[in-house]
């Protein structure tokens, strides 16, 4: 059974706030109380609670992080910018993922109950967006980050998809290319429909309307990227460019290309999303549209540390810029 604060309280004969005081190095305890707090602590082998920590001062000065999973290719530029970021700060991270669905969500709500810690950040998992919402109406400090185009009530940090798949159209056009296959992300998402908005709007205004045939609507992987550029090639369609909405899609685009005896970027020119750091490493190099991830990670963390701090915020969405970094891909096309 766990040693709770509760038990060391009891056993040392003092309240449980004295426990806390203790375990907050707080001078409002006299040097024996002190000592006697702590050989009991030891002697128990109590491990405090980042709620139990704070007590004392009312806060946990712990950031909590809820994401979706720890294996999106992204995730850890993201993680890293948040982490830089409240640890300057004197902050902890407590991190929660939804790898087990309502049992990961039962287990995070209980530790806000709990008062774990003082504010949020979220990169959305799925269906949790209205729960969010409602922590924030309760006064629970909440940022989200990578908003899929949803824009909620609370703050919130994303990308420029919309310029972002403008971008890729135009450096497409650029190089020659007329007759574009899509790879769309889930149409479900706001930041997909941008990125297919922002790259149509593109090739209409130069007078290239896309062949609705070619834009497809993928589930961000590479097997998926891989198998739909096959399904497609052997259905004998044609198109001279692939613009894949994140950078998975794009390799598996690469794989069957190669597959299939097209060469890259002569015949078939390539251009992902992300800029994850494989891009760089497949064959030929990606060109992709670079997401400012640890940047949207940092932004996220100082806004909500600054709502912690009782500031108001300038601006309660943040749009950061993404760009276009060309490599071999589309570079000889």
């Amino acid at each position: 059974m766990r040693v709770t604060i509760a038990d060391v309280a009891r056993i040392a004969g003092v309240s449980k706030t004295t426990v806390s005081r203790v375990l907050n190095t707080r001078d409002e305890v006299d040097h024996s109380t002190r000592a006697h707090v702590r050989e009991v602590i030891d002697r128990l082998g109590y491990v405090p609670s980042s709620g139990a920590v704070g007590l004392a001062r009312g806060t946990s000065r712990t950031v909590g992080m809820l994401v979706p999973s720890l294996t999106w290719p992204w995730m850890g530029e993201v993680l890293q910018g948040v982490v830089d970021t409240v640890e300057a700060a004197g902050f902890g991270l407590l991190l929660f993922t939804c790898n087990r669905g309502t049992d990961s969500v039962e287990r995070f709500t209980s530790q806000v109950s709990a008062g774990a810690f003082d504010g949020l950040l979220a990169v959305e998992p799925e269906d949790t967006l209205a729960m969010l919402a409602a922590l924030h109406r309760k006064g629970l400090p909440v940022v989200l980050i990578d908003d899929r185009g949803r824009h909620p009530e609370f703050p919130h940090v994303t990308a420029a998809n919309r310029e972002g798949g403008a971008a890729a159209a135009r450096h497409l056009l650029t190089v020659g290319r007329r007759r574009p296959l899509v790879l769309a992300g889930p149409l479900r998402f706001g930041c997909v429909r941008d990125r297919l908005d922002g790259f149509e709007d593109a090739y209409a205004a130069a007078g290239c309307p896309l062949d609705p045939a070619l834009v497809i609507e993928s589930d961000f992987t590479e097997a998926d990227g891989r198998e739909t550029v096959r399904r497609l090639l052997s259905q004998g369609r044609t198109f001279d460019a692939v613009f894949a909405h994140n950078d998975l899609a794009a390799v598996g685009a690469l794989a069957a290309l190669r597959t299939a005896g097209l060469r890259v970027p002569d015949e078939v020119a390539v251009i992902g999303f992300d800029d994850i750091p494989m891009a760089g490493l497949m064959y030929p190099p990606l060109t992709t549209v670079q997401q400012p991830m640890r940047e949207m990670g940092e932004t996220a963390a100082r806004m909500l540390l600054a709502l912690l701090a009782g500031e108001e915020l300038s601006d309660q969405s943040v749009v950061l810029p993404t760009s276009v970094v060309i490599r071999q891909s589309t570079a000889g096309a």
